[in-house]
């Protein structure tokens, strides 16, 4: 069971190419083409994946240069004027998601790594103290996060099929937590 698609994908590409392609009837060359165009295909995710946000904000950014040199012209024309309107306010909108898109995901995902370090680093130093109520405090809540967070994998890896009864697993949309917005 593993939550990061970069290893998933590595995983499925491995199993493709040392155990389905050669299994597959050589005489079949349809389902030799077909199996290794899935093998390419996966690797080509996972050559894509690691600069998809990169990509991405990329585009957002070349598009909203197109945006404003197609604004610089106020030609007069009704329709066009009326398109040049809706044009400035998504240009605006897509300024202010660019602008906040500055944090690459694999910063993200390394904040999640030191904050799992950290917490069990406090974990490890509760049985050194003095205050015994502390030793339940901590592993409540500790055991609660990780309650919550084991829900959540097991939702998000749903499609995988390891749940004995899927039904009695919330969908992954009803479990995350909406963020608060940003300045």
């Amino acid at each position: 069971m593993e939550l990061r698609a970069e290893i998933q994908i590595k995983s499925m590409i491995k199993a493709l190419t040392d155990v389905v392609l050669p299994a597959v009837d050589p005489v079949n060359q349809l389902a030799v083409e077909q199996t290794r165009l899935v093998i390419g295909m996966l690797s080509l995710m996972a050559k894509q994946l690691p600069i998809q946000f990169q990509f991405d904000r990329d585009e957002l950014n070349r598009l909203l240069g197109c945006a404003e040199a197609l604004l610089a012209d106020r030609a007069a024309e009704p329709g066009y004027a009326n398109a040049l309107q809706q044009l400035a306010t998504t240009h605006q909108a897509g300024t202010r998601v660019l602008e906040l898109s500055v944090i690459d995901p694999a910063t993200l995902v390394q904040a999640i790594h030191r904050l799992r370090a950290a917490t069990s680093d406090v974990v490890a130093a509760v049985p050194g103290t003095s205050d015994p109520a502390l030793v339940g405090r901590v592993e409540r809540t500790v055991m609660e996060a990780a309650k919550e967070q084991l829900l959540r994998d097991r939702s998000l890896l749903l499609p995988q099929g390891w749940e004995l009864d899927p039904n009695a697993v919330p969908s992954i949309e009803t479990l995350l937590a909406p963020l608060p917005e940003s300045p």
